[in-house]
């Protein structure tokens, strides 16, 4: 394989090329130096890539994109492998290619999950070779090395492999089938078993014991500050305090701290401390001057000691410091007490009517407290209780931070005055970006700044929410097994089945789904009218076993429900008891069962039957599997075929086209809600519809795995079997759910009520059915206007 080809790119890929114009290329050549996942986030830097690839050399290549996708997985922290290799599976499925990549996210999972010691390194290249060793569509060691050693000839060619080109189904299969590697690496445990004697046992290094450096700390919370919308405002403002406050961080004790000179000699002291010079004097004189005091001493230097004090800062929270005030109040206490100086403890109080202790150490907690607001105009009274409570240490020093306007109120003034030995500074601000800094010395108020903050400058370029949101640690939010509405009914099936006179499927997911028809379905022309086709709902998810064969399904005694499988090419007969996930199969082989024999269920037992042959043989339902070879019942069972067959055959058409790739949500200026670039609206009267969105998006929902969550705290939860869960910030907003389906008719329901098309009621359905219009007035237009209200 050429190198062009090894490195091409495709469109609507797991991965691609880009070119970071910060990081200089290794080998003279710039662009396309960085390897990325769209919309998800970095994979690796070229450089790094080749020197993984030399060290691959001499067992061969796997395919590239399997390459990449185990690099991405071996990161720490947030990444998202399920979305992009989903979306790309589903845009190659066609004809006979259908795409799942559910084993291969499976064992991505489990190179996620394996500690940390054996992803770096030198441990790192053990692993890939072993991961990689006689893959599939491997590329043989001699080619591997011309095609390192045309990359460092010319390495511009890989422009035209950034080019992306379309893959095609083969191109696809080939990183997939690399990727399969679960019957190899059945469990982590197996990964780390294969590895042993090859690496760097992790050893319990001796703990290091670092001296936390507060600056470094504080500089990466203010920007964690200034990057989040809600506190950018405050954040921006920190680091322009700080490069103009003169408060002292620290106090040295007002004690003994001599300077040399004349100002180190005193006429008291010891002998030993006293001058050379005074012993010269004659005897008589020397005594006189030590009667008298007037011998000299030396007065020995004590070193200057710091004060050991606690910093309280209060913050007015009244109606008249809300807005711009305010926000300069906090930044004037984080300044305080992020300084990279300061070392002092600190409490920080909220005055309104009362006095609240608050923390400011994490983000979400400067946003809470943000938020506080007091309906007093002015706090005198608790200002003056605080001083007369508890809070009236000696060594404590008081920062009160109010508006320049209260400081003016006669109660306020009168407070101020009165507790003046116990308030240390008093800081002002105003609302166009001026804060003034007093001190209280000796009973009397001094002023000893005023910054003036450029507001409008530092709030110019405020941080944009992104439309992924990244480094996001955590797991899936928990979806239930079903809804109050039904799924819809995927298109793309291994099995259907009529057992007992209920319809079940099983899915490409591998999930045993259970559904329904309409009973009018015998009337043709309701039939094709009405549409008489029903969602689904889960019985049994990730069933073990593989999409190949023929399949039927049964209940035993118990009522477990039993899958039977018959691989004619492998001649082996399987049983699964979906329950309990007991497994039993048997080998064919030497039996003279042809390949043309079909599988099927009949009169409480499986079947393996064929119309041209009198031997037919019955498989028993309980138990492990054994075949009994019969005859005599030609009729009746191919009778009950064909019906079964004609029943089954209905389903055909029940499947719809799911939204399952969440990539974006958010709401458009048309006040729509857009669900992964599909508008939710209604096209049709009493209706409502998923259709290609056509208009900007204004506000956009921060995605953290499979939620999606708005500025005011609302919350859409996807589910990719497809729902949408709604779940407002407003609680008098009932949650409610949403199918994520395509062009058709949506439904819209609550634990309790029900609108749209009846092909996502239940059956047995307690739910009180309403109109389309009045559903989405009361449920999802409400929910669209808490979170425009809240941005407005």
């Amino acid at each position: 394989m050429e190198l062009k080809v090894y490195f091409q790119s495709y469109e609507n890929y797991f991965w691609e090329w880009k070119t970071d114009e910060d990081v200089p290329g290794d080998s003279g050549y710039h662009d396309h130096n960085l390897l990325s996942v769209p919309g998800v986030g970095a994979i690796a830097y070229r450089p790094y890539v080749m020197e993984i690839l030399k060290e691959l050399q001499l067992q061969g290549w796997p395919p590239f994109g399997a390459l990449l996708m185990v690099l991405y997985a071996m990161q720490e922290g947030y990444t998202d492998f399920e979305t992009p290799l989903k979306r790309t599976a589903d845009f190659y499925s066609m004809g006979n290619f259908e795409f799942n990549a559910e084993r291969e996210i499976e064992f991505l999972e489990k190179i996620k999950s394996l500690p940390k010691t054996y992803k770096q390194g030198q441990n790192r290249i053990i692993l890939l070779q072993i991961l990689f060793k006689d893959v599939h569509h491997r590329i043989s060691s001699v080619n591997a090395e011309l095609n390192l050693n045309a990359y460092y000839k010319r390495p511009h060619e890989l422009a035209s492999s950034a080019e992306k080109k379309y893959a095609g189904p083969s191109v696809l299969n080939r990183d997939l089938k690399a990727l399969d590697l679960n019957e190899k690496f059945p469990t982590v445990q197996s990964i780390i078993d294969a590895m042993k004697g090859l690496v760097e046992e992790p050893e319990l290094d001796d703990e290091l014991v670092q001296e936390e450096t507060t600056s470094d700390t504080d500089k990466d919370f203010i920007k964690e500050l200034v990057e989040e919308p809600k506190t950018f405002q405050v954040g921006s403002l920190i680091k322009r305090i700080w490069s103009g406050l003169k408060i002292p961080m620290r106090h040295l004790s007002p004690g003994e701290q001599p300077i040399g000179g004349i100002s180190d000699m005193t006429n008291k002291g010891d002998f030993h401390r006293m001058l050379l010079s005074e012993f010269a004097n004659e005897d008589e004189i020397f005594m006189s001057r030590v009667a008298n005091n007037e011998a000299l001493y030396i007065q020995r230097e004590i070193p200057p000691e710091e004060n050991i004090f606690e910093r309280v800062i209060l913050i007015d929270t009244s109606l008249r410091n809300w807005g711009t005030p305010k926000v300069l109040a906090f930044a004037s206490a984080l300044a305080i007490i992020k300084h990279p100086k300061a070392h002092s403890e600190c409490r920080v109080f909220a005055l309104g009517q009362d006095s609240v202790p608050m923390s400011l150490n994490k983000v979400e907690e400067v946003i809470e407290n943000l938020n506080k607001v007091s309906p007093v105009l002015e706090v005198s009274e608790t200002l003056e209780s605080f001083f007369s409570g508890q809070y009236s240490e000696k060594d404590i020093e008081v920062f009160f931070i109010t508006h320049q306007e209260n400081i003016k109120d006669e109660k306020v003034q009168r407070v101020i005055h009165e507790n003046r030995e116990k308030l240390k500074f008093l800081v002002t601000t105003t609302s166009d970006g001026e804060i003034n800094f007093y001190k209280h010395d000796k009973g009397a108020r001094k002023h000893i700044q005023k910054i003036k903050l450029p507001l409008q400058e530092l709030w110019a370029n405020p941080p944009r929410r992104k439309h992924v949101a990244e480094n996001i640690n955590g797991k899936k939010t928990d979806l239930p097994q079903n809804y109050p509405i039904l799924f819809p009914m995927p298109v793309s099936k291994i099995a259907q089945f009529l057992y007992e006179g209920e319809f079940f499927v099983l899915s490409s997911k591998k999930h045993l789904l259970k559904t329904y028809l309409s009973d009018n379905y015998y009337d043709r022309h309701s039939y094709d009218y009405y549409k008489t086709f029903h969602g689904c709902e889960v019985l049994f998810e990730k069933i073990s076993v593989k999409p190949r064969g023929q399949f039927a399904l049964a209940k035993n005694k118990q009522q477990h429900f039993i899958l039977c499988q018959y691989q004619a090419d492998k001649k082996l007969i399987s049983k699964l008891n979906i329950n309990t996930k007991e497994y039993s199969e048997q080998n064919l082989t030497g039996m003279n069962i042809g390949d043309s024999y079909e599988l099927l269920y009949f009169g409480k037992s499986f079947y393996l039957y064929h119309s041209a042959n009198p031997v037919h043989y019955k498989i028993n339902i309980d138990g492990n599997v054994s075949l009994e070879a019969i005859s005599g019942k030609e009729k009746e069972i191919e009778r009950n075929k064909v019906k079964v067959e004609a029943e089954v055959a209905k389903l055909d058409r029940s499947g719809l086209k799911i939204i399952n790739s969440f990539n974006k949500i958010g709401i458009n200026e048309n006040h729509n809600l857009v669900i992964s670039d599909n508008e939710l609206s209604s096209l049709y009267e009493n209706s409502l519809n998923l259709s290609k969105n056509k208009s900007e998006i204004k506000i956009f929902a921060e995605q953290n795995k499979n939620k999606f969550t708005f500025p005011d705290g609302s919350e859409i939860i996807t589910d990719s079997r497809g729902i949408l869960t709604f779940i407002s910030s407003n609680k008098r907003i009932e949650e409610f759910f949403v199918p994520s389906t395509a062009y058709g008719f949506l439904s819209l329901a609550t634990y309790t009520e029900f609108g749209g098309s009846e092909y996502y009621l239940p059956e047995h359905a307690l739910l009180k059915v309403k109109t389309m219009e009045e559903m989405c007035s009361r449920f999802l237009k409400a929910f669209i206007e808490q979170i425009l209200d809240y941005g407005a």
